[in-house]
Order: structure tokens, then C-alpha cells, then sequence
């Protein structure tokens, strides 16, 4: 074999050896944004854990938190106003990560548009599947969100 085939065939071999990184690289982009900024809770004995206040969620639209290793999104009950609605913010349509639309006062999932109701119901496609939810409670000005 002459020096110019084998240094032909050693670029070729590279390039295929990175074709698989590339190809997990770009269909990534379209993947779920990192929950593990999220800050943590811990559940105390009746399962529920401390996640903020009616204060904090008033001023910020909503509250999230890392509950035993699940992601949480807590939002006041448009038709109770003082009850809250717990959910797991990652979509059923490709697992992103939904934003809370305060003005519109509904989920929206930033990477195909799909839409869900502050108790996790789909209101527009391409989900097909509810968010799951979970329970919450107000004591006093505390919330706590339990995820089962």
C-alpha cells in the first residue's frame, strides 16, 4: 500500500469514527433543557417538601424545585385563588422542559409549541399525554409539593 492510500484511508476512518458524536450532537438540540439547576427540596416525614412561599410565588408567577430527584413547578390555581397546582414541568410530546405562561396562565413547551392547563392538561397538540401532577398544599404562607 503506498503512503497517499494509507493516509486516504486513516481520513476516512477518522471521519467515520466522529460521524456518531456528530449525529448525537445535533438531534440533542432539540432535547430537554437541564433540570439540575433546579434548586433542591427535601421531603420531611409526611412526604411533602418545602418549596417556597405564597410571597415568593406571587412576585415570581411560579415556584420550581427538585423533589427526590423530580422536577416541580408550582403555580397558583387560576380558579382557586388560594390553592396551588403542582406539576412535573418535562413535556409528554419529547421530554422539554414547559414554561409557565403567567399572562396566559398556561404551560407552553418551548420546543414544539405544545400547550397544557396550570393542572397539567393537554390544551393544544402535538402532546397527546397530560403533564403528571402532583400533590400540593398551602400551610399558612408555606407551600409543599409531594411527588409520588
Amino acid at each position: 500500500m503506498q503512503r497517499r492510500d494509507f493516509l486516504k484511508w486513516v481520513g476516512i476512518g477518522g471521519l467515520a469514527s466522529y460521524l456518531p458524536v456528530a449525529i448525537v450532537a445535533c438531534s440533542q438540540t432539540d432535547e430537554a433543557a437541564p433540570t439540575a439547576n433546579l434548586p433542591a427540596a427535601t421531603p420531611g416525614a409526611d412526604g411533602f417538601a418545602p418549596v417556597g412561599d405564597m410571597a415568593t410565588l406571587d412576585k415570581e408567577g411560579m415556584l420550581k424545585a427538585q423533589i427526590s430527584g423530580k422536577p416541580a413547578i408550582v403555580v397558583r390555581d387560576p380558579i382557586k385563588p388560594n390553592a396551588v397546582l403542582a406539576v412535573n414541568p418535562t413535556c409528554t410530546h419529547k421530554g422539554c422542559i414547559v414554561n409557565w405562561d403567567a399572562s396566559q396562565k398556561h404551560f407552553v413547551c418551548p420546543c414544539h409549541g405544545a400547550e397544557f392547563s396550570p393542572d397539567g392538561k393537554v390544551l393544544k397538540d402535538p402532546a397527546k399525554q397530560s403533564l403528571a401532577t402532583y400533590q400540593a398544599k398551602v400551610n399558612g404562607s408555606q407551600i409543599a409539593v409531594k411527588v409520588s
